[in-house]
């Protein structure tokens, strides 16, 4: 039977389901009907769907882990200071934390009674930005009123100002003739349109220009640089539609799993990776494929013709070259090319002949530790992440993946091999199946779904992916999230369908800035966490995470949706409920909730 949220949770499936079961047919009937006559600004609801509003306030009520002073009231307006306000990577709380291998920059969240009850103000002039694939190449300033970037990077092209809005060139500090023209260079030197590339990650990221000129070749790239490196730089990729998210290399491992990307890439992203007897090197190496490739430019490639702009001498960037090279041979890359300003090096597909080489490069070993995904708040290790075992030197290890697009829909190698506790290829299909009912169901009820409104989805609780390969066809990326300590761990499936994602514990805030996603898609997420943090905290960073007029589709139990309403009535939002696409039977309800146009400077809902 097809898993009926959508995705793995820290509590048993068995418990959730139970749970469910213990509403009957009776309770389903005390439900009051009610059609709406009314259409949203947006269209969610509309008369012409044929689907019903569905009001149960009055009926049921729950006692979950929320606030003690839970009034009527609404929720205030933060100060305007805090507009870009990113919780868990605030500048001045990190300040307080060893600088030693930037520990300052890392995540680090506001304790309990450090958490606010107010609502992030948009800036005062916000605008609806500009719909994809306008909005690759501009946004409106009003949105984010930096020019720092402008006037710091002007020379190397990252973004400029005209007039009322941004414009994104496309450049980068490494290639001044676009980011286009480089990604050809790349090409030209290893294949990124056979469909055998398709996630790759971007350390350092700048504005994402590389990330944003990929999409059009159908690779999908994770762009991630910490809070504050440069004004913004995260923030001004998803305003452009771009994937990305706050992060760095510190002393953690990034929050993804091992095998997860098939291209990584740094363009003078200024990560030592000569440093720490090349820790940083080993963690692309967890998470790069078997077969994946890792791009290098920037110094120290080609520092013989650079090494003066660089302010840096010849014997240090010749000697730092040199470390890196090291350091790839003892992890067993080949080193496939080096010409003009790229250096590329290849992640052999198994490590039979890396064993073997151990006797002349004892380090770093190859780590004990058999549960290479695990990534939250968890420290890197000096050892090679292992592979899975194969049986001949031309085996992939963990299994070869088909090309993109067939990648999304193919059974992934992690549930063929049954390396996923309880996921079955029958249950895999099943749930595709279940998926491409659910978002049929959901163009009627958010009409705007497959219209161009939305660009920036998330799912809060991923599971297999489903969501985001029924979303496949439609111009959106989406943000898989696996609540971290799912069991079953289910990220790892994600990527092996072609789609990107990140663990996250939704009892803190998410590494983003405000006002990033349009769409947020949250399947039993409450039914997970209302035993752990108090709920309205998590409803508080979904209205900090989404853009004025965004969309919100929640499914759980009744019980669970009336609190949900109670609570976004108080930030403003507007909401209703739906039924169940399998009809009215079922105990799951769906509420579909708009978040209200306010800014900071009216503090006016419309």
């Amino acid at each position: 039977m097809a898993r009926e949220h959508g995705g793995g949770s820290p509590k048993p499936h068995h418990y959730i389901e139970a749970k469910r079961k213990r509403l009957t047919y009776i309770f389903m009937i005390e439900c009051t009907y009610n059609a709406s006559p009314e259409v949203s600004k947006l269209g969610t609801s509309s008369p012409s769907t044929g689907v019903a509003n569905l009001d149960f306030e009055s009926h049921h009520q729950l006692e979950m882990n929320d606030t003690d002073d839970a009034a009527v009231k609404e929720f205030p307006p933060c100060d305007m200071s805090l507009s870009e306000y990113t919780p868990c990577q605030d500048p001045r709380r990190g300040r307080k934390f060893d600088r030693y291998m930037l520990k300052y920059r890392e995540r680090h969240c506001p304790s309990k009674d450090e958490l606010m009850q107010c609502l992030i103000p948009p800036p005062p002039k916000y605008k609806t930005p500009f719909k994809w694939p306008q909005s690759r190449d501009y946004a409106w300033y009003d949105n984010i009123p930096h020019k720092e970037l402008s006037i710091e990077k002007a020379i190397q092209n990252w973004i400029q100002v005209e007039g009322d809005r941004f414009r994104f060139p496309g450049g980068g500090t490494m290639f001044p003739r676009g980011a286009d023209a480089y990604i050809d260079d790349i090409n030209n030197l290893i294949p990124l349109t056979n469909g055998k590339i398709r996630t790759a990650i971007d350390t350092g990221c700048g504005v994402a220009s590389w990330g944003a000129y990929l999409l059009k070749r159908d690779i999908i790239s994770m762009s991630f640089a910490p809070r504050d490196t440069h004004e913004a730089q995260v923030q001004f990729a998803l305003e452009r539609g771009v994937p990305a998210m706050i992060g760095i290399m510190a002393s953690q491992r990034l929050p993804y799993p091992a095998r997860a990307f098939d291209m990584a890439h740094c363009s003078r992203c200024l990560i030592p990776w000569n440093k720490y007897d090349g820790l940083y090197l080993m963690e692309v190496d967890r998470v790069l494929r078997p077969g994946g490739y890792w791009i290098l430019s920037g110094p120290p490639i080609r520092w013989k013709k650079y090494w003066r702009g660089w302010e840096r001498t010849q014997e240090d960037l010749k000697q730092e070259q040199n470390s890196i090279e090291n350091v790839a041979k003892k992890l067993c890359w080949n080193k496939v090319i080096e010409q003009g300003d790229l250096s590329i090096w290849q992640k052999p597909m198994n490590h039979i002949e890396c064993i073997k080489s151990k006797k002349t490069y004892p380090t770093p070993h190859i780590c004990k530790s058999d549960n290479t995904d695990a990534a939250w708040y968890k420290d890197m290790e000096s050892c090679i992440a292992p592979l899975p075992e194969v049986s001949s030197s031309d085996e992939v290890a963990g299994g070869a993946l088909e090309k993109w697009p067939e990648r999304a829909h193919a059974v992934p190698p992690r549930i063929s091999s049954n390396t996923v506790p309880g996921i079955s290829a029958e249950k895999y299909r099943e749930d595709n199946d279940l998926w491409k009912d659910r978002v049929a169901y959901y163009k009627k009820i958010v009409p705007p779904l497959p219209q161009g409104r939305y660009r920036n989805l998330m799912d809060m609780n991923a599971y297999l992916g489903g969501f985001a390969a029924a979303m496949v066809k439609y111009p959106v990326w989406v943000m898989n999230v696996v609540p971290a300590n799912s069991n079953p761990d289910t990220l790892g499936v994600v990527y092996e369908r072609g789609f990107i994602g990140v663990y996250h514990d939704w009892c803190e805030a998410f590494s983003s800035y405000p006002r990033t996603y349009d769409l947020i898609h949250a399947a039993g997420v409450f039914s997970i966490y209302q035993d752990r943090c108090d709920i309205t905290y998590i409803l508080l960073e979904m209205d900090r995470l989404l853009r004025p007029e965004g969309t919100v589709i929640f499914r759980d139990t009744v019980e669970v949706l009336v609190k949900i309403q109670a609570i976004t009535k108080r930030m403003k939002w507007k909401s209703h409920i739906a039924d169940h696409e399998s009809g009215p039977f079922n105990p799951e309800k769906i509420l579909v909730a708009v978040k209200t146009y306010w800014t900071g400077g009216a503090q006016q809902s419309s």
